[in-house]
């Protein structure tokens, strides 16, 4: 049943035809392939559409039961899994994440004690977004839960209000562990077989429904197809269902928890979801108060009236759903192209309607702009081909660029070398490398294609001018992820260390090289302790425990091992052999 303390508002059946033109000159601007629709008023479906093509390629049509990857609004879910665990006592959202899963790690030994479930949903952590941890979605759950203690934050926990998908694959988690269930079957159970919602929850399951749109990206102004890519951090972006199905969810909250007569959860609970916790920031049109951050929801003014709402946005998806609680309206809009703001030109023409006021011209109004920002995409490129630096070389030949890099967070990147041309290969991902200028090369741009696209590829040198290292920006807010160059060369060969072995003298010391039960050389300089020599490139090993110290290996005339260089903070000295 509908909520009894809703303000009075227009019915938007005398305004249908008015809104269906406009839905058409803005899916004819934006170039959107197709797009669904439902307006739920005083808890009844007073609007449910489709319009266009679900595959244009194939010219099947929208309708009103087409599936649509929803991306983050399932968030919402997420966090109402929650409320439902809060609700019977078995989760208390105030409690350190660490209660729930105890191997729970972040960067800092502190945030990781203190942050609490509720800080994951209202996006308070302190850690930036790190995209490319659950991107390509080629790690577990369990994979990326280990990576997170190797992300830098860019602020305090609490401190300021940073979108994590991340912190939703935790929030998950915590339901999981506590419910006992997975966070799908979870949700199945627990919310939308209750609220009679057909869904599934990977890009595997859409493409073989029966009614699934495909999805569309842009490249300039030129619409493409583009591949349905995965989302692993279900949590966090992974429901498909249809606008036909999504009316229920919205039902269920303008409701307060209830839902044809049953109760779902405490309009209290409820209450919580939608309070506005953390500030996200300003809006540059008067007609919007600042944007806040619920649990699974966000919040602001629009024209005096109080908005809760969602987003939803992936490789060709664009989604919205956006409710007015205190006048039992709520608009979701679906479509299957890039993120656009076609979902919000409509939903807020039906609030101007709804509350008896004058429509603002959100059409022309960003019409103009997208004209602008398209034609601004060609300056741009100009712009970043401007700011190369001119007629410069790569330090090194191409080939000792080659090998594999490491960072414990964001995995293994690749590097090879054929035929005059260096390759870029990460995750699954593979691309050639175009220089940049120096030892900065960088990736091709990549509209439509799940790849960090015109990333930059710095690589540093050591002290003796070895390539060590290669830095990429893949999280704007935190400085450059650098991933150390794997060992590799002689120094892993046991043939080649086997030969390392024996006594060599700097003037009147004795150092002598040895192996241990793993065949792993060891130095021992004069009556000092033993060090562990830690394979580095080439012929260098690390000396263990002694940051910034290493040993290299040369050889003779006639092949053999007659010479080691200490490379030192302070310089680099000779020993020579003695014995073998």
């Amino acid at each position: 049943m509908a909520s009894q303390s809703v303000a009075r508002s227009e019915s938007i059946a005398a305004f249908i035809p008015e809104l269906e033109r406009l839905i058409t000159e803005a899916m004819d601007e934006w170039k959107v392939p197709g797009l669904a629709t439902t307006v739920v008023q005083n808890g009844e479906v007073a609007l449910i559409r489709a319009y266009g093509l679900r595959d244009v390629e194939a010219g099947l049509r929208v309708t009103t039961d087409t599936h649509f990857l929803i991306c983050s609004i399932t968030k919402s879910f997420t966090a109402t899994g929650l409320a439902l665990l809060m609700d019977e006592r078995r989760v208390d959202w105030k409690k350190p994440v660490r209660d729930y899963i105890p191997e729970f790690r972040l960067y800092d030994a502190v945030a990781t004690d203190r942050i609490t479930v509720r800080d994951l949903l209202c996006h308070h952590s302190g850690l930036p977004r790190h995209d490319w941890i659950h991107m390509p979605s080629d790690l577990s759950p369990a994979q990326m839960l280990a990576a997170i203690r190797y992300l830098e934050p860019s602020d305090d926990i609490r401190s300021t209000h940073q979108y994590s998908n991340l912190g939703y694959l935790v929030a998950g988690m915590v339901a999981e562990r506590v419910s006992g269930q997975s966070w799908t079957e979870f949700t199945r159970a627990r919310l939308t077989d209750k609220l009679h919602m057909n869904v599934t929850f990977t890009v595997e399951d859409l493409a073989a429904a029966a009614d699934a749109a495909v999805p569309y990206a842009m490249d300039g102004d030129t619409r493409l197809r583009a591949k349905l890519w995965p989302i692993r951090t279900t949590a966090a972006g992974g429901i498909n269902t249809s606008i036909a199905s999504f009316a229920n969810w919205l039902r269920l909250h303008l409701d307060k928890g209830e839902f044809e007569g049953q109760r779902l959860l405490s309009p209290t609970l409820i209450q919580q979801l939608l309070t506005p916790r953390v500030h996200v920031g300003a809006s540059e049109f008067t007609e919007y108060g600042d944007v806040h951050c619920g649990l699974g929801f966000r919040s602001h003014s629009y024209r005096g009236e109080r908005v809760v709402w969602h987003t939803g946005g992936h490789i060709g998806w664009s989604t919205l759903m956006t409710m007015l609680p205190d006048r039992g309206v709520g608009v979701a809009v679906f479509t299957n192209r890039d993120p656009n703001p076609v979902t919000e030109i409509l939903a807020n023409h039906v609030f101007d309607r709804v509350c008896g006021k004058e429509p603002i011209p959100w059409l022309d109004r960003l019409r103009e702009r997208r004209r602008k920002f398209v034609a601004q995409l060609e300056i741009d490129r100009q712009a970043r081909k401007a700011a190369r630096r001119l007629n410069t070389l790569p330090s090194h030949d191409l080939a000792d660029y080659a090998g594999d890099y490491d960072h414990p967070g964001y995995g293994r990147i690749t590097i090879t070398h054929a035929e005059g041309q260096l390759n870029w290969a990460y995750r699954g991902m593979s691309e050639p490398l175009a220089h940049r200028h120096y030892d900065t090369f960088e990736l091709p741009e990549a509209p439509g294609r799940l790849l960090p696209d015109r990333l930059a590829i710095s690589f540093s040198t050591d002290r003796e001018g070895n390539i060590a290292s290669l830095a990429a920006p893949f999280e704007p807010l935190v400085k450059d992820i650098v991933f150390t160059r794997i060992p590799a060369g002689d120094c892993m060969n046991p043939a080649f260390r086997q030969h390392c072995t024996g006594t060599f003298r700097y003037g009147g010391t004795t150092v002598v090289v040895g192996q241990d039960s793993d065949g792993q050389l060891t130095l021992t300089i004069g009556s000092q302790p033993t060090h562990k020599l830690r394979p580095y490139q080439s012929r260098a090993f690390v000396i263990d425990e002694l940051e910034g110290f290493r040993v290299e290996f040369h050889l003779g005339p006639d092949g053999e091992v007659d010479e080691l260089f200490f490379h030192q903070p302070n310089g680099t000295f000779e020993a020579r052999r003695a014995s073998r």
